[in-house]
């Protein structure tokens, strides 16, 4: 009975391990094509465009101007649904009258192709080239925020060019580190197909950080937050969220919105 039992579980640990290595890509990206919502539904003025990522590919981006001077955002999302479903953020964003850049990357929305670790990178690069040689945007005045997954995207891209800052919110040190967490007895190490690896990427900017995360993050536990701040150089800074990991209310917690505010245009503490 002990060696069937054995055997069992060997049987269900090795299905697991397959599941688990041909279906990551599936728990990774959850991208959704249908818009819920556009701009002009919601009266706001946007450019529509498709940036060109690779031969016969695009992305699509929606490019929101604020007032002429002023810093522009380039916004990276997390791994589901589509930049249709990120239109609150900008709207909290261009409070601040700034610049916002929302793009899809290849596989979510109007964009094409299949989402990669590496294709999310080359998405996030190509989306800010865009700014630079379309809209002539100084890379200095550039603040890139991620959040979640976007907040590896976005690391990964701060670690490539020149850029005013990085904000990174709700976010994870590397999907090795959370596999492990969300599977604690169980070798992911050797069966993950990506890394992003925010953790090592995070300890070589030189471009001011900003870290946010809750304490009552449900899905990624604030001391990933924390150890990502830890990592980062000086200028650093901190900001405590509230709420679960999908929840907005901080979008209308004071600290939060002078906090954000003084990183966007001063980077001289918070």
């Amino acid at each position: 009975m002990i060696v069937w039992l054995f055997f069992i579980l060997v049987g269900v640990l090795v299905t697991f391990g397959v599941y688990l290595y041909f279906n990551q890509g599936r728990m990774v990206f959850i991208p959704m094509r249908e818009l819920v919502v556009t701009p002009e539904q919601l009266n706001m003025t946007c450019e529509d465009v498709y940036i060109e990522v690779a031969p016969g590919e695009r992305i699509n981006a929606w490019y929101f101007p604020g007032n002429p001077g002023r810093k522009t955002i380039l916004f990276c999302h997390g791994n589901a649904g589509n930049i249709s479903h990120r239109l609150e953020t900008v709207q909290f964003l261009k409070t601040f009258e700034v610049n916002v850049l929302l793009f899809d990357y290849r596989g979510y929305g109007r964009s094409d192709g299949r989402p990669t670790e590496e294709g999310v990178y080359a998405d996030a690069r190509a989306a800010f080239d865009w700014l630079v040689n379309e809209k002539k945007v100084a890379p200095q005045n550039i603040i890139l925020f991620g959040r979640s997954l976007g907040g590896a995207v976005a690391v990964d891209l701060a670690s490539k060019v020149t850029c005013g800052g990085v904000v990174v919110e709700s976010s994870f040190t590397s999907t090795d580190e959370l596999g492990r967490k969300m599977f604690p007895y169980f070798p992911v190490k050797f069966l993950l197909r990506f890394k992003f690896d925010s953790l090592t990427k995070i300890a070589k900017l030189t471009c001011p950080v900003l870290v946010t995360h809750s304490p009552d993050d449900d899905m990624i536990p604030v001391e990933m937050g924390r150890q990502l701040y830890e990592a980062a150089r000086e200028p650093k800074y901190f900001i405590e969220l509230i709420g679960s990991h999908n929840d907005r209310d901080y979008l209308e917690n004071q600290a939060y919105i002078e906090g954000l505010r003084d990183f966007i245009f001063n980077n001289n503490g918070i």
